[in-house]
């Protein structure tokens, strides 16, 4: 049994870890129906095309098929997050291989599949653009011709109407200018990264069960249940309070599942057939059609003195969205620009901008838009050392910021540890330790904050003395509800075995907006939430121990989970005596916005080391050191955790992780042909916490969730040069573009 005084920073087990190895975790597939349909969908063959006609004759007549909806029977139906430009079946035109025209209901999914696929569309064929720089020029094929127009979309930030190029979000301080004239030397380098697919084993379920009263019941592999559900009821036009959004288990997400997806389709044909609907995409549907990352053209140009001091940098880093931009909020995604500035510039100027092509509509990636812009302005000081004869580290050391100094967008932190983050990287990696020939040695830094936004739980006391925390948060493999179980035994002061943690569906709470996982914000805001109401519910439970003490409320004391009055040596009473002199639970609710606090970030600084072939190009990362700059961790193995993995899935983007496309056709179709790391592929992994107490959550604990997958790819791509001499500006890092080259060198 824990102590509760001493949960907070023990490494307990996952709380919902039990029920995901016996099988009883329930999923988005698990959730079934004995009358239920399966679906399938019908798919565009065309990355831009105009639909002159469908025609359903055929498919109606296979046995088992109960519903048939096309976009010409629902036309005008958007969906999205921020912006609602995707259509939840097309009418008029589709936008890129994979865009959805029909959906078909039926007994069973090959009952499902054969009608699909007779389904007759006639489709009349338009110019398409698949180059993101190509989309930009004029002339090019439009995919939107009023963009702007579309609900939701963020006017302050969006291009004028008429063009592929959808918004610019800009930052800056200083003349850059001023800062490029002042400068002995100026370097300029293009660098590139392609799509990534986030990777997660669970392909996305969805299910809607709409009842005789009206009610639609959903359930869907999301990590945003309100979110959805209000994306969900703007797609189909109903009130979001007739909606019942159960939250399940996920089975990871890093970005790709916060949506409505499928849910719209799911209700047209549960509509029509009035039974419920079922859709279980497959990994070929996950890797052609749902939300990868934007294939990214980053420009780096900084000015320099002679010393190493940075006078001025501009970077411009232009997305690829894909056909559709509603799979992310129409700022956030393309925030990345401003990510690569833990080092002090007077003078800045930095763009990004989302631009529309005939390919996968794009959206986000743990940490959206940060490793684009990492990868190439980290790549770049190196490039920027090398011109300046000067060590990589040293120069990074020299223009990190400290505390009381603005880095290159006007910020200035507090408790700042940039300089500790990097030298305990450098130090674990043994930076200046002698090296075998063709190892190579390369370092990368990163800054983040921690996350904040709405949230709510319900923490009840039970009669027989056990805490309940309720949230309507599913688990998506973070370790949330251990954090939440922690933090009520802390503030609550009972073992960490009485309390446990419930997730449910938004019909069951008053309210109706979260901001769901992401962000880095978990642990921050719902622990904040687990805090507070802890402190409500002790209020609670002391009027009531009062009045059976016979004392003033202020006079009880609460000690390890008992309650007495001060001065008195009357016999001490339990938490469960207290609740039960009252015949029920008792609960309390509270709903908290956690504002960011913008003193606080956290630095990341790591080290890869690796070994080239000369002879093949083949690189082996050999050891890897992530160096962070945390407060206080509340759960140290769910903390390394996620550490570990990001880094694996951040190596995954630098090593090997590609989705390619051949004029808009996805080619890398599953998890064999798009290869993500395996058991193989990790190298000797070491961590080096820098400890400090100006965390922003409960406790002072600060994020982490998006830290170590960002900087792994410049990281390996610095090191592929000091091992061999040449530069890779576009990952992969594969075999194939070290040993070309190489052989160009030569």
């Amino acid at each position: 049994m824990t102590k509760p005084t001493s949960i907070i920073g023990a490494s307990v087990g996952r709380v919902e870890g039990a029920e995901k190895v016996n099988g009883t975790a329930i999923y988005g597939a698990d959730v079934h129906f004995d009358d239920a349909l399966w679906a399938k969908i019908l798919r565009s063959p065309y990355p831009h095309a105009r639909i002159k006609s469908i025609d359903t004759s055929r498919a109606w007549k296979v046995p088992g098929v109960k519903a048939i909806v096309t976009g010409k029977d629902e036309p005008e139906h958007y969906q999205g997050k921020s912006i609602r430009d995707i259509p939840v079946l097309c009418w008029d035109k589709v936008r890129y291989i994979g865009d959805k025209v029909a959906a078909v209901a039926a007994e069973s999914r090959d009952a499902a599949e054969e009608a699909v696929n007779l389904i007759d569309v006639e489709y009349e064929e338009l110019p398409a653009v698949f180059d993101v720089l190509e989309a930009m020029q004029p002339g090019a094929p439009v995919l939107h011709d009023n963009a702007p127009a579309y609900d939701g979309a963020p006017a302050e930030i969006m291009a004028p109407a008429g063009g592929n190029v959808l918004n610019k979000l800009t930052f800056g301080k200083g003349d850059i200018e001023k800062g490029f004239a002042e400068a002995d030397l100026v370097l300029e380098h293009t660098f590139r990264m392609p799509i990534h697919h986030q990777g997660y084993l669970e392909p996305q379920s969805f299910l809607v069960k709409i009842d005789d009263d009206g009610t639609v019941n959903a359930w869907a592999s999301t990590k945003g249940p309100f979110g959805s559900r209000g994306q969900f009821a703007k797609a189909v036009g109903i009130a979001p309070k007739q909606i019942h959004l159960q939250a399940v288990h996920v089975g990871a997400d890093f970005g790709g599942k916060s949506g409505a997806g499928e849910l719209p389709i799911c209700y047209f044909l549960a509509k029509q057939a009035k039974r419920p609907v079922k859709i279980v995409l497959t990994h070929s549907e996950e890797l052609t059609a749902m939300n990868p990352d934007h294939y990214t053209v980053v420009k780096v140009k900084t000015g320099v003195k002679r010393d190493g001091r940075m006078t001025a940098r501009y970077l411009q880093a232009i997305h690829g969205t894909g056909a559709y931009a509603g799979m992310k909020p129409g700022r956030a995604s393309i925030g990345g620009a401003g990510s690569a500035t833990p080092y002090k510039i007077d003078n800045s100027y930095m763009e990004a901008l989302q631009v529309y092509t005939n390919t996968v509509p794009c959206g986000f990636w743990r940490a959206p838009g940060a490793i684009q812009a990492v990868f190439a302005s980290e790549s770049h000081m190196d490039l920027i050392a090398k011109e300046l004869k000067m060590d990589p580290a040293k120069f990074r050391m020299m223009n990190l910021v400290g505390e009381g100094e603005e880095n290159a967008l006007g910020k200035s932190w507090s408790g700042v540890k940039a300089k500790e983050t990097l030298k305990a990287a450098l130090d674990a990696a043994g930076w200046q330790s002698p090296k075998r020939a063709n190892v190579g040695r390369g370092v990368a830094m990163y800054e983040r904050g921690t996350g904040a936004g709405k949230v709510w739980v319900n923490l009840t006391a039970e009669l027989d003395g056990s805490l309940t925390v309720f949230t309507v948060a599913g688990d998506q493999g973070t370790g949330l509800q251990t954090v939440l179980c922690q933090t009520v035994a802390a503030e609550m002061q009972v073992p960490y075995e009485q309390v446990r943690c419930r997730i449910g569906n938004t019909a069951d709470v008053s309210y109706s907006v979260d901001v769901g996982f992401g962000g880095s914000r978990s642990t921050n805001i719902n622990s904040a939430a687990a805090f507070q109401a802890s402190a409500e519910l002790r209020k609670k439970l002391n009027a009531q121990a009062a009045q059976l003490l016979g004392c003033a409320e202020d006079q009880v004391v609460y000690k390890s989970g008992q309650f007495s009055s001060k001065g008195s040596k009357r016999k001490l009473l339990t938490l469960s005596e207290v609740v039960n002199s009252t015949d029920a639970p008792i609960a309390v609710s509270v709903e908290t916005e956690v504002p960011r606090k913008g003193s606080s970030t956290s630095f990341i600084a790591q080290v890869a080391e690796v070994e080239v072939d000369r002879d093949t190009g083949r690189v082996k990362l050999t050891n890897f050191v992530s160096a962070h700059d945390v407060g206080t961790i509340i759960n140290p193995l769910g903390h390394q955790g996620q550490i570990d993995g990001e880094a694996i899935m951040a190596i995954g983007s630098g090593l090997m992780e590609e989705l390619t496309h051949d004029q808009g056709k996805v080619t890398t179709t599953n998890l064999g042909e798009y290869k993500i790391p395996n058991i193989l592929d990790i190298p000797k992994f070491k961590t080096v916490l820098v400890k400090g107490k100006n965390g922003p959550g409960p406790y002072e604990a600060k994020g982490i969730g998006e830290h170590a997958n960002v900087t792994p790819p410049a990281a390996i791509a610095n090191a592929v040069q000091d091992a061999c001499g040449v530069r890779i500006f576009d990952t992969p890092v594969t075999a194939e573009k070290v040993y070309a080259a190489l052989h160009g060198k030569a």
